[in-house]
């Protein structure tokens, strides 16, 4: 799965991911900081996800918790708030809606 359609998955159908195509059309190629400074938190978080850089979540994690007044957020915490765990690896198809 190619990082700019995990970032913008909005769900999954069996082994096929829905990806919001007006958003990767537009933010696809912005990295996990510029995603940030746009509001897109979501985005942010699964970028980072996706770059397996503990040093980029750990980034995320201080100023999500700077921005949201939350504090300090465990990555743990993030991947429950945002609904995000991992990235799979049985996505066959990526459906543009």
């Amino acid at each position: 799965m190619k990082r700019e359609d995990f970032v913008f998955t909005i769900g999954y159908q069996g082994s096929t991911a829905m990806v919001d195509r007006t958003a990767r059309k537009q933010y696809g190629s912005l990295g996990t900081d510029e995603l940030f400074r746009e509001g897109l938190h979501r985005a942010a978080f699964c970028s980072a996800l996706y770059s397996g850089d503990e040093a980029e979540l750990q980034v995320f994690s201080e100023r999500f918790g700077a921005v949201s007044g939350l504090g300090p957020v465990s990555v743990d915490r993030l991947k429950r708030l945002f609904g995000v765990t991992t990235v799979p690896d049985n996505v066959n198809r990526v459906m543009l809606v």
